[in-house]
């Protein structure tokens, strides 16, 4: 796992390496093991950050190049599969100095050519550069798990793998993008590619790949899409048929993902998903697994912890088990160093949780499964039993995942500021588009490629790569993804959701972790915001840049601050904390 940059220019300016290592600098703790830098023919310099996970020898530093190819590459990621293509292209003629996935990748790539993406199972965000003509290849793996954020002018073209590291140059137009604001206030905080909530920011969608030509040329191509069930056309499999193949491929996905020159271990939240990973891998025969789990203080009566549970499974399978107790105070004493490290404003409450938790694994291991996905791509939400047979799909979806109408929005916000409903039409594009019939379907679908990716997926590789940590998600592997696609939907939606995922659990782990009520990672403080938490919030939409700026109501500010617990999105999330994190992290980021 790394941290990748770089810039190309058109109008015959070198590139300064000055503002490449000002990059690298914030991404040093997304690689703290080693760090390079490549120009080639002035017009263009890549850096990267590396984190030792596969091959620990120097040789597979980054940025590489092949000269024999003609090739170069800066890579984040982990591709679970190398070992396979480096046997497959050895047969070919192909020789390795390395033996990790990055020199695999170069090869596959002039093997294959651009078709190259569709053999890779992993998570991904990387370029390749042909070292004679300039020419640029950028892609990212399907679901989106590993990011890649963009510049783009006419004279030059910037990327890094973080939003914050492309802010240290000084040509970033960081307007609020109207678009990007009016998704963060109503689809719950999720700013979908290819916008972010500054103008001069893109990112790269998932699962696309853009060539870049020698004079700027821009070709955009998706090369994967999730396509669902069609009720026209059942599958031959009864649900004992579904439940064999879902064990199968979950557990061909948990076990790749052990694929490291370093121990993996595993966040267990004391949830299904998690258990099942730590059940899976110790019927596997792994040993002297380590779990972790992170709880805090009740507030409000809401309790903050769910040790309970993850102490069952961690007695169960006997694993080096990591409890760390969370007061509140260290809460808002972290909160500016997690606000820090955001790519983008994440408003969820979890997120100070996994950036504490990954604090204190990267004491111990660098590398980690999580249980994130599992709810998104097997209907773990309370939003999906009542879309089945829904007349308006659109609309019920809307009334149950919006953070507010965009009615509302248009009262509390400047008046500049709001244009049409964004969030709706998205909505409405994505149910509209072919390989969905099911409202279910079409549901999960935007859920797990686009509500996921800028939620809880960039949420873990943020918190997990500010200190080093690789964190692997087995329930987005996309082989195990477009199998549960192809599951009709009333098998995960039936009962309180996750059916199918459940019926295969209960042949690994014990019952009282799956027959109870559904768990959040739930930090109380920020929902219910109180005392320190409350001063902190009012300080950010009362300070000079937020009057400058202007983006709320102050009528509507003032009536959060006054009763913040009176004020909770449909999702049981704070609307005063999202106004006041939207503030804290662009003044944090020095964005006027």
């Amino acid at each position: 796992m790394c941290g990748l940059c770089g810039e190309i220019r058109w109008d015959g300016t070198p590139v300064y390496e000055g503002a490449i290592e000002r990059m690298m600098e914030v991404l040093a703790p997304r690689g703290p093991e080693a760090s390079g830098v490549f120009r080639v023919h002035d017009r263009m310099v890549f850096g990267h950050r590396r984190l030792k996970i596969m091959d620990l020898g120097d040789g597979s530093h980054q940025p590489m190049v092949d000269d024999d190819l003609g090739l170069g590459l800066v890579f984040n990621g982990a591709i679970y599969n190398h070992p396979d293509l480096r046997n497959e292209l050895e047969t070919m003629g192909y020789a390795f100095r390395t033996h990790g996935d990055t020199e695999v990748l170069l090869k596959a790539y002039h093997a294959w050519g651009e078709s190259f993406v569709h053999k890779l199972k992993g998570m991904f965000a990387f370029v390749i550069w042909k070292q004679d003509s300039g020419e640029m290849l950028l892609v990212r793996d399907r679901l989106g798990i590993k990011p890649l954020y963009y510049s783009r002018q006419p004279h030059r073209f910037r990327f890094a793998s973080t939003l914050p590291a492309l802010l240290t140059g000084d040509d970033i137009d960081t307007t609020i993008d109207p678009v990007a604001l009016h998704h963060y206030m109503s689809f719950h905080a999720v700013v979908p590619a290819p916008h972010t909530i500054i103008k001069g920011v893109r990112k790269l969608p998932p699962a696309t790949m853009v060539r870049i030509d020698a004079d700027g040329g821009w070709h955009e191509t998706t090369y994967w899409q999730m396509t669902c069930s069609d009720p026209a056309h059942p599958s031959e499999l009864d649900e004992e048929g579904w439940k064999d193949r879902l064990e199968t491929e979950l557990r061909a996905a948990i076990s790749r993902r052990m694929v490291a020159d370093v121990p993996v271990g595993v966040l267990l939240s004391g949830g299904v998903d998690s258990s099942l990973v730590v059940g899976m891998l110790a019927e596997e025969g792994q040993k002297d697994l380590q779990t972790f789990s992170v709880g805090f203080e009740s507030v409000g009566g809401e309790k903050g912890d769910e040790f309970a549970y993850s102490d069952i499974i961690a007695r169960h399978y006997g694993t080096r088990h990591h409890r760390i107790e969370v007061p509140s105070p260290k809460v808002l004493d972290t909160l500016p160093a997690c606000i820090q490290s955001m790519s983008e404003p994440m408003v969820s409450h979890d997120v100070i949780g996994f950036y504490l938790l990954s604090q204190t694994v990267s004491e111990h291991i660098k590398v980690v499964q999580s249980g994130q996905g599992a709810d998104e791509v097997f209907g773990g939400y309370s939003w999906y039993p009542p879309l089945a047979g829904s007349a308006d799909p659109v609309a019920d979806y809307a009334r149950v995942f919006f953070d507010r109408s965009h009615d509302e929005y248009a009262d509390i916000m400047h008046p500049s500021l709001v244009e049409s409903d964004h969030s709706r039409r998205l909505v409405e594009e994505h149910f509209a588009r072919a390989g969905a019939i099911d409202p279910v379907d079409k549901a999960l679908r935007l859920d797990t490629t686009i509500m996921l990716v800028d939620d809880p997926v960039k949420r873990v590789d943020n918190m997990t790569m500010a200190w080093g940590l690789e964190a692997r998600v087995p329930f987005l592997d996309h082989e195990l993804v477009e199998m549960a696609a192809s599951m009709p939907s009333t098998l995960k939606v039936r009962g309180d959701g996750k059916w199918v995922l459940k019926e295969v659990a209960r042949r690994v782990i014990p019952s009282e972790v799956i027959d109870r009520p559904k768990g959040y990672f739930p930090v109380p403080a920020l929902k219910h915001l109180r005392g320190d938490y409350l001063a902190m919030v009012k300080d950010a939409l009362y300070a000079p840049a937020a009057k400058q700026r202007g983006l709320f109501q102050s009528a509507y500010v003032e009536r959060l601050l006054a009763a913040p617990s009176d004020h909770i999105t449909p999702l049981k999330g704070s609307k005063l904390w999202q106004l006041g994190l939207l503030e804290l992290w662009l003044q944090t980021h020095g964005i006027e």
